[in-house]
């Protein structure tokens, strides 16, 4: 791959407790050294060859054995990954991660936990960004909604706060003055379709407004918002020479390997 110049995320899967020292200091100092053995193998087979400095320590259940992730100390270990990369100034890989079984409330909390971690650690690429279950071992439509939701949010806090003249209001705040409510000020009718972040999953209406419309969870929300991109999909336009061009490299290229394979054989 780095002689095909193609950038490759060095990532030690270091298990604090299981495959890495039961203390997080320990699987960092782990990870740091395979990780810069990969890079260091990446640039002696080509000078130059892009990578990416991956994080992917956290710990185990040590009940169970089991991986724990969206853990403090998964969260704890990619901001220290970020400021390994950093120090070596390299790209940051992290993820988005979650040891639920399901789309519920641990989902929820475990990869709120790990996106934060990731995004203050400075993250460049995020993998398993969208719909990991089960640490990795499922995929899921209600999850992937969920994710999207919360990658939104934080590329939204990421946006840079404005202060100027304008939107410090101080003449609004003057207008509208003690006792005094914004909702009908000129200042909030000129911004208000744009003033703040529009959910895609949140219902933020009251109890009774969500009760009467049928009590929905957010899981099921999720359900139905897949459901319905998936019902409305169109595929993008492809220039028909294109398609033919595309699915005739596609049959040589398995025919060629196919043939190589039986070489080998």
């Amino acid at each position: 791959m780095a002689r095909a110049g193609q950038p490759v995320a060095m990532t030690p899967f270091t298990l604090s407790g299981a495959m890495s020292p039961v203390t997080i200091a320990g699987a960092l100092t782990q990870q740091n050294a395979e990780a810069l053995a990969l890079i260091t193998l990446a640039q002696i087979a080509a000078p130059g060859a892009p990578v990416l400095y991956g994080g992917f320590t956290s710990n185990v259940d040590m009940r169970t054995g089991s991986p724990a992730f969206g853990t403090p100390e998964y969260a704890k270990a990619q901001i220290a990954s970020g400021q390994l990369a950093r120090k070596y100034n390299i790209p940051f890989r992290s993820s988005n991660v979650t040891a639920s079984n399901t789309v519920d409330v641990q989902a929820a909390y475990e990869s709120g936990m790990s996106l934060w971690s990731t995004i203050m650690g400075g993250a460049h690429l995020i993998e398993h960004a969208a719909g990991w279950l089960e640490g990795g071992l499922t995929a899921s439509f209600e999850k992937l909604i969920l994710d999207a939701e919360m990658l939104q949010m934080m590329r939204s806090f990421l946006d840079p706060l404005q202060v100027d003249a304008d939107t410090r209001a101080v003449e609004t705040i003057g207008d509208v003055g003690p006792g005094g409510h914004f909702f009908g000020a000129p200042h909030t009718i000129a911004r208000f379709e744009n003033a703040f972040y529009e959910p895609m999953l949140s219902d933020w209406r009251n109890f009774e407004t969500w009760s009467e419309t049928g009590a929905r969870s957010g899981t099921e929300r999720a359900n139905a918002i897949w459901k319905e991109l998936l019902r409305t999909y169109q595929e993008p336009a492809l220039d028909p020479a294109v398609g033919e061009e595309l699915e005739a490299y596609v049959a040589r290229r398995k025919e060629e390997i196919g043939r190589g394979q039986l070489d080998a054989a």
